[in-house]
């Protein structure tokens, strides 16, 4: 999340018990800690390029001379050719389409029927918590069940800073 001052949504969870340290605690013990895998990455390298010092290889001077001689990102993979799917394969591989689940698409279903509730006609991040709110599962509902949040008091007060913010 970016640094500054914390949006309504977040100062009103934390207010209610699910604050930014608490509900990281609770992804990561659902989920585990996604990023342990880029330091055990960097480690790797780390240790390949002490291992090739230790015999007299230096491995920048190695990449330097390769990409000078087959150019720049000559040391990346290619990118597989797209799979097109659908009859005008709008959604391939190497496109930047990314599907949403079922529950991310009825959980954005529901941030616009509240938005449509409350008469705005844009999407805040108070109408998609909301929106999660009323959908009532996946894992951020159950993390909030497990923080005991007052999910009808976070709904109120949701409701009233959108209304605070139109008037």
């Amino acid at each position: 999340m970016p640094d500054g001052p914390p949006s309504a949504v977040a100062a009103l969870l934390s207010e209610a018990g699910a604050d930014r340290q608490r509900v990281r605690a609770a992804i990561v013990a659902h989920v585990g800690d996604r990023s342990a895998e880029a330091t055990t990455l960097a480690d790797r390298d780390a240790e390949d390029a002490a291992a090739l010092k230790a015999i007299g290889i230096d491995l920048d001077a190695v990449r330097a001379a390769i990409e000078e001689n087959f150019g720049a990102g000559s040391l990346h993979l290619p990118q597989p050719a797209p799979k097109k799917k659908g009859i005008f394969g709008r959604f391939s591989a190497g496109s930047s389409h990314i599907p949403f689940s079922p529950r991310a698409k009825k959980v954005l279903e529901l941030s616009l029927r509240e938005a449509l509730r409350l008469k705005h006609n844009y999407i805040a991040r108070e109408h998609i918590m909301l929106g999660i709110l009323r959908e009532g599962e996946g894992l951020a509902a159950l993390i909030l069940t497990e923080l005991e949040v007052d999910t009808t008091r976070l709904r109120a007060d949701l409701t009233a800073a959108l209304s605070s913010r139109a008037a």
